[in-house]
């Protein structure tokens, strides 16, 4: 496998990204679960490999935040598609990654199938192992905040209770909740908490890996359970078991995680997307 040097920019890391906007090609890789917003309701996370002109390695992009709710249908992308925006450096983000997207410039270009054809632009940019990544993270700021890392054994999806909104989201909803118009028809149903949440218990290719534990902040993850609103906790703990170990460890399939880190957390422990 490639270095981390090459796999992150190396000497490409040092330099500055422009304060001007820029417009990125995107393959969306990640889309993560919304997150409570005073002003938007709810916002989401994206993060995939941008394909800009001129460059000849693709680099990891994070985009936030998007309102994914009140995008227009056409704009509304799926995994494996390819958008084209305008966007800026995120201000008071120190990971080189981020950018602040306009979307009232994004189009969907294409979109990536079969695997073979997002196996040839992901399969370089994969991490050595989670061990170092967490290893620079907890050295440097500027560490890569994004990567695909190779998972070697899978030990076990935990499954629990979701605590429900902290009081500092639920404030935040509750800010949204009160800008209500009377004559705008746009739905401002507040975001729920979902039922359940997830960790993955796994070991990554370092011959020393004891092995790491991490959330699942997944956009599937927590769309399966609202599609399931009606059912039996038992019978959504099963469905989540089947999609996210039975069928995404299926023989021979050989997984790999993509993982990327929040900001607050930044540069503690590498979160699992």
């Amino acid at each position: 496998m490639p270095s981390q040097g090459a796999l992150f920019g190396g000497p490409d890391r040092e330099v500055p990204k422009p304060a001007r906007p820029d417009e990125l090609e995107v393959l969306i890789t990640v889309k993560a679960a919304p997150n409570p917003s005073a002003k938007a309701g709810e916002t989401v996370c994206v993060a995939g490999l941008g394909l800009s002109r001129g460059r000849t390695e693709a680099r990891w992009i994070r985009l936030y935040p998007i309102n994914f709710r009140f995008l227009e249908q056409d704009q509304k992308f799926k995994k494996y598609d390819i958008i084209r925006v305008r966007a800026t450096p995120a201000t008071g983000d120190s990971r080189v990654e981020s950018w602040q997207p306009d979307m009232s410039t994004m189009v969907v270009i294409d979109h990536l199938d079969p695997w073979k054809r997002r196996r040839a632009l992901l399969d370089p940019t994969t991490v050595d192992t989670m061990c170092e990544l967490n290893r620079q993270n907890q050295q440097a700021s500027a560490a890569p905040s994004l990567g695909l890392v190779p998972v070697r054994e899978l030990i076990d999806l935990r499954i629990t209770d979701h605590a429900g909104w902290t009081p500092e989201e639920q404030a935040k909803i509750d800010a949204y909740v009160n800008q209500m118009d009377l004559f705008d028809d746009s739905d401002k149903s507040p975001l729920q908490a979902p039922r359940l949440e997830g960790h993955y218990r796994w070991k990554c290719y370092d011959p020393q890996c004891k092995s790491h534990d991490q959330s699942i902040i997944d956009w599937e993850f927590v769309a399966l359970q609202r599609r399931l609103g009606n059912s039996t906790e038992a019978a959504v703990r099963a469905a989540l078991k089947e999609r996210f170990v039975d069928m995404m460890f299926k023989p021979p399939r050989t997984p790999a995680f993509f993982v990327g880190n929040q900001a607050k957390r930044h540069p503690l422990c590498v979160r699992l997307w």
